[in-house]
């Protein structure tokens, strides 16, 4: 089931925003104790630089977009304080339903959660994740999603529904802004021959996932090069491509 317009309207304002590391090493260098960018920050980095987050900076900043137009939202997240944390939101419709909104996994859009439903299903549905079918398994401690991709891939991610406190979440927010990773990673939601596909740039190597498979893409033959791929995909400043990506190398 599609949510209603009021909550796609402010979910469509993240079209096309990545999700990625690089800004987080960008921003560890020239941040105080804090890492974690406020709102307001993340706001100013996007229209300056066109810049996106972390799947933390993507939740906060989508939580706040959904009160501030009315609609009542909380943070979900599993595995918080480590370093295999994921963030995620879950949004109310006008009829208390709620959906699951995950920017940090690039889901198209958002799906509804409440097993007890009429309009919940447990088959698989595509649409709302690029290059995968979606199945949903309710568990007693939250949801289990099993995406199932061209070729018969299947891959597994399980969310505790339960909200997380603002305080405690911001504190895991914080933590996860502290870990790095060893090498850059970013992705970004991309039209491709109609659909939309999912694109990433991991381990200095570069991929397309479509419906109708994956693709992956020539390495690119120079760090210049890797600085204008990333930027062509996801319209991030230059500069600071460079800078996280050097960053990175420095780590090899």
């Amino acid at each position: 089931m599609q949510a209603g317009e009021h909550l796609l309207n402010v979910w469509r304002r993240f079209d096309g925003l990545p999700m990625d590391n690089l800004v987080k090493a960008w921003n560890y260098e020239r941040a105080g104790l804090k890492k974690q960018r406020s709102v307001e920050q993340m706001r100013e980095h996007r229209e300056a630089y066109g810049l996106g987050g972390n799947c933390f900076d993507l939740a906060l900043w989508l939580m706040a977009e959904f009160r501030e137009a009315g609609i009542e939202a909380y943070a979900v997240g599993s595995g918080l304080s480590t370093e295999g944390a994921h963030a995620a939101v879950l949004a109310l419709d006008e009829k208390g339903r709620r959906f699951l909104c995950d920017l940090g996994d690039q889901w198209i859009q958002p799906i509804l959660v409440d097993s007890q439903d009429p309009a919940f299903s447990d088959s698989p549905q595509a649409g709302f994740f690029p290059g995968a079918d979606v199945q949903l398994s309710a568990e007693p401690d939250g949801m289990t999603i099993i995406y199932q991709r061209p070729g018969g891939k299947l891959s597994v991610q399980k969310y505790s529904l339960d909200p997380v406190g603002e305080e405690a979440f911001w504190q895991a927010a914080e933590y996860s802004q502290h870990q790095l990773g060893k090498t850059p990673l970013i992705e970004v939601r991309v039209p491709f021959e109609g659909e939309v596909a999912h694109w990433e740039f991991g381990d200095w190597q570069s991929e397309l996932s479509t419906s109708k498979g994956l693709f992956e893409e020539e390495p690119a033959p120079s760090f210049d090069a890797w600085v204008e791929r990333i930027h062509e995909r996801s319209g991030y400043d230059r500069d600071i491509i460079e800078a996280a990506l050097a960053f990175y190398k420095s780590m090899d």
